[in-house]
């Protein structure tokens, strides 16, 4: 079977969708020899990190605007490589093309919250994801909360959906060198304890929320928090909060930080907060479980199905209940040490490998249906 890849997104910003498509890409052809893997890349040697593969072979299909790329250019490189199957790990399909599609709905935040989001980005949220998700002859969810929003909000057929988690880096599962920690440490200027935030920062982030939790616990226990991520959209107002709280000397802020740091920064911390308003399947959580960081997280939508037994579970919208958590979390040793231990056991369940292998068979399911 040929199955095209579209990677329009490759030069986009680092985060959770791009991390993963290059962690299921690193499987999806080992785990797939017989097939033929065609990576749609914007530019030459943008697919350099999987081309060694035999059975990948790069197609330059050029840049440009996003409709044009997803509506003329992929059907174009079909009709010259004529696909079997097209699948997009993200969002967007050609509306007119004859094979088989799949697409990855990594979350439906903007039909949940769509104050969330900006006015572009609402219209495209209106009239084009209804008509890829009609489009699609089957649908890959990364977890149960956007497999049922699908439902909901598009009224997707249940068995064009399978739930299919994301899996972990097992880096953050083995131990970093003291003298990593301590080179980390200091080039960041991280003091010794500290709360980590680790992504980008948006709306469904509610990292307003957390910053006034936060001056309530933080201060007064002597932890800092560390914002290990980068102004999105939509946050001035969360964002001037540090100075209004009074808790400019508490907050340090390196910015985004690179995969290989980040395993050092869980490691270092007192704790992950991510008590989020809307999550579908957030790798912070796997991450930090793998990494031994107990965490604070929402008790709604992905943060709860994937935290599990594992997390200090808070009330998102509910200030108080969110300092709760992280004065738990801060003070109680044997919560924490329930806590590390439950992530042990919860984050041992996913993997890169298993989220390639029921990939695979899920293409493989929609390239025989009629």
């Amino acid at each position: 079977m040929k199955i095209g890849v579209m990677l329009r997104h490759l030069g986009q910003h680092g985060g959770g969708v791009l991390g993963y498509t290059f962690n299921l890409l690193d499987q999806l052809p080992r785990v797939d020899p017989g097939n033929e893997y065609f990576f749609l890349v914007p530019e030459e040697g943008d697919a350099k990190r999987w081309t060694h593969l035999e059975n990948v072979s790069e197609i330059v299909v050029g840049g440009g605007n996003k409709l044009l790329w997803d509506q003329f250019k992929v059907p174009r490189a079909h009709r010259r490589h004529r696909f079997d199957l097209l699948f997009n790990p993200k969002y967007s399909l050609p509306l007119s093309i004859d094979c088989k599609t799949v697409f990855v709905c990594h979350g439906l935040d903007w039909y949940v919250m769509p104050w969330g989001s900006k006015l572009v980005d609402r219209l495209s949220h209106k009239y084009l994801i209804p008509r890829y998700a009609r489009r699609a002859d089957g649908i890959i969810a990364v977890s149960d909360t956007p497999a049922k929003h699908l439902q909901e909000f598009l009224g997707v057929p249940a068995e064009k959906v399978r739930r299919i988690y994301l899996g972990v880096n097992p880096a953050f599962a083995e131990p970093v060198p003291e003298d990593t920690l301590r080179s980390i440490r200091d080039k960041y200027s991280l003091p010794e304890r500290f709360f980590l935030y680790v992504g980008q920062i948006y709306p469904p982030k509610n990292f307003g929320r957390l910053l006034k939790a936060y001056a309530k616990v933080g201060p007064k226990a002597g932890v800092h928090l560390v914002v290990a991520g980068e102004h999105r959209w939509l946050c001035g107002e969360d964002l001037d909060l540090v100075r209004s709280l009074g808790i400019e000397d508490w907050v340090v802020q390196p910015g985004w930080i690179g995969h290989e740091e980040l395993p050092a920064f869980y490691r270092l911390s007192h704790g992950l907060l991510l008590p989020s308003l809307y999550e579908a399947c957030p790798s912070p959580l796997l991450e930090a479980m793998a990494s031994g960081c107990p965490f604070v997280t929402a008790d709604r939508y992905g943060t709860a199905e994937l935290a599990g037994p594992a997390g200090f579970l808070v009330n998102p919208e509910d200030v108080e209940d969110i300092a709760r958590g992280m004065q738990q979390m801060a003070t109680d040793e044997a919560a924490r040490a329930r806590s590390i231990e439950a992530g042990y056991g919860r984050v041992a369940e996913f993997s890169w490998r298993k989220c390639a292998e029921e990939t695979r068979d899920f293409l493989a399911q929609v390239a025989q249906l009629p």
